[in-house]
């Protein structure tokens, strides 16, 4: 069997509501902070690098546009009764798990997302002499990600 890369049309996200497709994911990266560091009395006219913090990119979570379907606006909803004080700090954040299927549908990348929120919804663009889907986004931020390639 010829090893290939895998192809990336194929896969789910798991995040806490009904169980729908999604036509996109970006997003699911993150990067180690450098500090610098040079005391004065040191030989080395250069600064030391070592890691610091890791940064999580938000992700950006895209489908189609469904009739009657505000899952995206009800998450989103959740936030802002936090914000005024209707809701715990719990109730909004969500764990989405993102997986990369193989042929038989079975995960075989696996992202681990935790303490997601939302922080943007964007609805669909409006084009009278369109003839694509209606997609709408959302963008959420989070706390950690962890990837398992098995």
């Amino acid at each position: 069997m010829a090893d290939y890369p895998l192809p990336k049309f194929h896969f789910q996200v798991e995040w806490g509501g009904t169980k729908i497709g999604f036509t996109e994911v970006s997003g699911l990266d993150f990067e180690t902070e450098v500090i610098e560091y040079r005391h004065g009395a040191s030989p080395e006219y250069n600064k030391t690098k070592q890691p610091g913090l890791t940064k999580y990119s938000n992700i950006t979570l895209k489908r189609g546009t469904f009739k009657s379907d505000n899952e995206y606006y009800d998450w989103w909803k959740e936030t802002r009764l936090f914000e005024e004080g209707g809701s715990t700090g719990s109730t909004y954040r969500r764990d989405l798990t993102i997986s990369l299927l193989n042929e038989n549908h079975e995960p075989i990348i696996i992202w681990k997302v935790k303490n997601a929120w939302p922080t943007k919804i964007q609805s669909t663009d409006l084009k009278a002499d369109g003839n694509e889907v209606a997609i709408e986004s959302m963008e959420i931020v989070h706390e950690g990600l962890v990837v398992q390639n098995d």
